[in-house]
């Protein structure tokens, strides 16, 4: 038996419009706000489900790039990516001022995600976007990562996450939406490798290699088909575990 507490986290707000059935299996949220996806209407009613369930919020900001649902990298100057993604904060931190909430963390999407964790140009504009915040936000960030390691030269407050329906390569980075194995659908798979992420410290890669990897949050996309589904089963299968999930 485990007391360890995890969080499993949801980005929503994409426009699927399952919140309503993911919010009482999940503990805190990544509310898209405009970049990739969202607007003022969806972040509202996003929020106020979050609100209700007791959700932690957090921002979930991405390149400009609704075309492309924010899964491609969009070169764009520094300070231009600077203001986007900051003013894709602001947007959501407006709403939930006026539902009296704070803002508990931000986690880039995508691509910008995944080009923060590999380029230290891209991990250091959403650095200075950290920086710009007098509140005490959280930035979710991967393991052992460029954006990981530069937050914590600045002193920002970081969460170690992880990915419950995507498998990873041996270099830690997720195996691409292009490749057949990329995403995890499986309720039983999802948990064993979970499990595995939190009670050992170590993710099994797609080529079946035992890798180190930290993690205190785990992420089931809400745009999976399955999402629901997936979302409830891990929870429940972690709770008889006696890991709680908060």
């Amino acid at each position: 038996m485990h007391n360890q507490i995890i969080d499993i986290n949801a980005d929503v707000g994409e426009g699927i419009g399952n919140e309503s059935l993911l919010m009482p299996y999940i503990s805190s949220c990544n509310i898209a706000c405009g970049g990739h996806a969202g607007d003022y209407e969806t972040m509202l009613e996003v929020v106020k489900l979050a609100k209700q369930h007791k959700v932690k919020i957090g921002a979930h900001p991405s390149f400009p790039d609704k075309e492309h649902f924010g899964r491609k990298v969009i070169e764009m100057p520094c300070a231009a990516l600077f203001s986007s993604i900051k003013k894709q904060i602001d947007d959501l931190i407006k709403i939930l001022d006026t539902e009296h909430l704070v803002i508990h963390h931000i986690k880039p999407h995508g691509a910008l995600y995944n080009l923060a964790a590999i380029d230290e140009r891209t991990a250091n504009v959403i650095v200075e976007v950290m920086k710009s915040f007098v509140l005490p936000i959280k930035l979710y960030v991967p393991y052992k990562s460029v954006i990981a390691d530069l937050a914590l030269k600045n002193n920002i407050n970081i969460t170690y996450e992880a990915f419950a329906d995507r498998n990873y390569n041996d270099d830690l980075t997720l195996v691409s939406r292009q490749e057949k194995w990329a995403l995890i659908d499986d309720e039983s798979v999802i948990f064993e490798h979970v499990f595995k992420m939190v009670s050992e410290h170590k993710v099994k890669t797609i080529n079946s290699i035992e890798v180190a990897l930290k993690a205190e949050t785990f992420c089931i996309h809400g745009d999976t088909p399955k999402a629901v589904k997936l979302a409830k089963s891990l929870k429940n299968k972690l709770e008889k575990r006696g890991f709680k999930v908060m």
